[in-house]
């Protein structure tokens, strides 16, 4: 199964990024139920390792914050431009919370994240050729842009599924912030399809 660790948006911030997407051939929109921030990319691991990790972020305790995005921008240029996103403005409760999500992924045998932490929500992907110009004027076209504050209440662990429309993402385990999960948060059970 393929997994990660994010802050799903809320669908207060995620009408804003709607209104960011399109005008733009070349590219690929997210979905705006997929709109997240990861805090931490975990991959395609055995069941024993899901539970493993589900069960360490079980026990992780952080505060409850608040949160506001800001900025556009991409990574890549080029052939190599990969995708578009949104910023955030800095928040100490986020790297907290962000260094915690790796302890517990560390707790559960995966190896360090070797990408510095960069935080996003993605709007797209590209999926064609598309000059960095285009993009130039894109992000330029739509900047300033902020939304939010919006509430951090909880970080969910997510399946994700690949697919010809693009993945797919279904939640696993939701573990609330400002308080220790409840033992029912986490029963030991996936409840979505069995792993390809």
């Amino acid at each position: 199964m393929r997994l990660f660790v994010a802050i799903a948006i809320p669908e207060a911030v995620a009408d804003p990024l709607c209104d960011l997407q399109g005008g733009l051939d070349g590219v690929r929109w997210v979905d705006p139920d997929d709109f997240h921030l990861t805090l931490r990319f975990v991959g395609d691991v055995d069941r024993g390792t899901a539970d493993d990790l589900a069960a360490a972020l079980s026990g992780l305790r952080a505060p409850a914050f608040d949160l506001r995005l800001s900025g556009l921008g991409h990574f890549g240029s080029g052939q190599r431009l990969r995708a578009l996103w949104v910023g955030v403005e800095p928040q100490p409760a986020l790297t907290l919370l962000h260094g915690r999500v790796e302890a517990a992924a560390r707790r559960a045998g995966l190896p360090p994240e070797g990408r510095r932490f960069v935080p996003h929500v993605t709007l797209a992907r590209m999926s064609g050729p598309i000059s960095d110009d285009s993009v130039s004027h894109w992000i330029g076209s739509r900047s300033p842009f902020a939304a939010g504050p919006f509430p951090v209440r909880d970080v969910v662990l997510f399946e994700s599924f690949l697919g010809r429309e693009g993945p797919h993402y279904e939640r696993r385990l939701t573990v609330p912030l400002d308080r220790l999960p409840d033992a029912d948060d986490w029963d030991g059970e996936w409840d979505g399809p069995e792993p390809a």
